[in-house]
């Protein structure tokens, strides 16, 4: 099987890259990593959903305009009966797919905090594009599904704006716990992943079935294969880390403001 590419049909969208982006959407787990750049490009909370949102969920839209860009950043929000941030790959994947049938974007960018593996050269703070994005604890042993249950996706290539801006690139290994069991780890491993988020996967899967080109910015808060417990060190690092995404994500938009796909 092979591995899916988020941009799309290359040839079914080629008069769609050339032009000039203008309608970017940001997804974003969490209240804490969102806020900064709510602030940053002076995006408004949005009291009225999109078109075609269902009533009464808790998701978030923050809009504005940056530059040329028309901006529209999505929290999936509070869980309505816990209260604390709807983060992992369901929230995620709803919101990205309302997301792109209300505004049909020209572009995703899914932002956010993760883990990542001193292993591989990884350090608090590190800012990656990634890749490619697979799953890790969706393990189906049947021929075939086992594929399936990884589902490998590609990002959007952005060869410039790596080369530019100076990105570290790497894979991203996506599930829905903070932690790591030892099949967890043996899945990143065989997924040759750096970073490892609760988002990104599910994200890649919605963009590519409704074709629409994605890319990924990850700021790590914590190291999984380090000595201190991932709770502690992430809760630990994110204020600060968040900071450094916060950066990351206007420099990235900055750079892609006028362009076209293509001159990603």
């Amino acid at each position: 099987m092979r591995e899916m590419d988020i941009g799309g049909d290359q040839s079914g969208q080629a008069q769609s890259q050339e032009r000039a982006i203008s309608k970017i959407v940001i997804i974003i787990a969490m209240q804490s990593e969102a806020l900064p750049l709510v602030n940053r490009f002076q995006l408004t909370e949005d009291p009225h959903p999109p078109c075609g949102f269902p009533q009464g969920v808790p998701w978030v839209r923050y809009h504005g305009s940056y530059k040329d860009l028309d901006i529209s950043l999505f929290w999936p929000g509070k869980d309505p009966t816990l209260g604390v941030d709807s983060v992992g790959t369901i929230s995620s994947a709803l919101v990205t797919y309302a997301a792109i049938q209300a505004l049909k974007p020209d572009l995703i960018i899914n932002a956010g905090t993760a883990g990542a593996f001193k292993a591989k050269g990884a350090s608090v703070g590190d800012i990656f594009i990634i890749s490619d994005c697979a799953f890790h604890d969706r393990r189906i042993p049947i021929p075939v599904f086992d594929l399936y249950g990884v589902g490998s996706r590609k990002a959007f290539e952005t060869p410039n704006l790596v080369k530019e801006l100076n990105l570290q690139v790497a894979k991203l290994s996506t599930g829905d716990s903070l932690d790591m069991t030892q099949q967890d780890e043996s899945s990143i491993i065989s997924n040759d992943a750096t970073v490892k988020d609760m988002e990104g996967a599910a994200v890649a899967y919605v963009a590519d079935l409704l074709k629409v080109p994605a890319i990924f910015v990850k700021a790590v808060t914590d190291i999984v294969d380090g000595d201190k417990p991932t709770s502690e060190e992430f809760l630990q690092n994110l204020s600060a880390v968040t900071a450094a995404l916060d950066v990351a994500v206007e420099k990235v938009i900055t750079f892609i403001n006028g362009k076209s796909l293509t001159e990603l």
